[in-house]
């Protein structure tokens, strides 16, 4: 059985994590455009790809495939989920199963309005978000929205062009210099980071591991503290089973005075799952199972709670040149 990891970037411990899996049975392969992504390095072997707008980037997938009888591809950047997810027959007719939710669920989740939507849509508290301006403006004038307010592109990731607004003045002029900008509520409350994984064969939630996060950098924890609350997870899988999401998920919550806001949801590994791996929560070993035709039992809750995770730098060496 081999694995291969899609834009791997930074994400090192991913890597690691599955060739602790695979250990004996199978190999870890790692892709990425630059030949400077560090994570390349760990993996088994790596191939320098073109970056996932070029055309002929999917055909240099099939091709590793291949060559290398991968099993199971995943990515770790949200542009390319939507994309493997498009064309999960291609890759099934390679034997390559695609570790991940369908093309419409990828799509929803880069979309902010449209995770907004389907949010309230389905009863679940979320940030008060809005398109238009005026609309906005008049519920800010009846009181239903205060400020601070962000302003963000409706699509995107990784905490990019997000801006505070404490005025009206600010907010026009933001979303007048962005394109398809969104106005959300500010939720002050307590972030919440819940790594989930759906098992790919029964499609049940068998795992969710839940942290406070205590500090952020560039849109990821950067230091959290593991906790379980029962209300929080049976919410979770409500949410998990009406949404149809499979495989890793990561959901960022709010408590918002003993109330669970859901304010956005990755479905891939998130910047903190090293925290729930740590911790004795290993989602490689679960997607491994999958692979080799076996379901997973619900682990839900088997870890300990007030285990603090902080993340600090470490750096890698290769030969390169400056136009690398």
């Amino acid at each position: 059985m081999n694995i291969l990891i899609a834009s791997c970037g930074t994400r090192n411990k991913i890597v690691r994590y599955f060739k602790h899996a695979l250990e004996g049975r199978g190999r870890v392969i790692a892709t990425d455009c630059s030949p400077n992504a560090p994570a390349l390095y760990e993996a088994d072997g790596y191939y320098i790809v073109p970056r996932i707008t070029e055309p002929g980037y999917l055909d240099v997938l099939y091709d590793i495939c291949r060559k290398e009888q991968i099993t199971g591809i995943l990515s770790l950047i949200d542009p390319e989920l939507s994309l493997l997810a498009l064309h999960q027959e291609e890759f099934r007719r390679l034997q390559t199963t695609v570790i991940g939710s369908s093309y419409e669920l990828c799509e929803r989740t880069l979309n902010k309005w449209a995770m907004y939507q389907w949010l309230t849509e389905h009863g679940y508290r979320c940030a008060r978000s809005y398109m238009d301006v005026e609309a906005f403006v008049a519920d800010a004038a009846a009181g239903l929205i205060t400020y601070p307010v962000f302003v963000k592109p409706a699509r995107g990731s990784a905490s990019i062009a997000i801006s505070v607004a404490y005025d009206e003045e600010t907010v026009r002029l933001l979303v007048s210099h962005g394109e398809d900008m969104m106005i959300q509520e500010f939720l002050g409350g307590q972030e919440i980071g819940a790594d989930c994984y759906i098992d790919l064969i029964s499609q049940k939630t068998v795992s969710i591991f839940t942290k406070k996060k205590l500090v952020m950098r560039a849109g990821e924890t950067d230091k959290g503290i593991s906790f379980q609350d029962d209300k929080l997870f049976a919410l979770i899988e409500k949410f998990i089973a009406e949404s149809g999401f499979l495989g890793q998920i990561d959901i960022d919550i709010f408590d918002m005075d003993g109330e669970y806001y859901i304010s956005e949801v990755n479905p891939r590994f998130g910047g903190g799952y090293p925290h729930a791996f740590e911790c004795g929560v290993d989602h490689m070993e679960l997607i491994v199972n999958n692979l080799e035709g076996r379901e997973n039992e619900v682990i839900t809750g088997r870890y300990e709670e007030g285990l603090v995770m902080m993340k600090y730098n470490e750096i890698m060496l290769r030969k390169g040149s400056v136009d690398t």
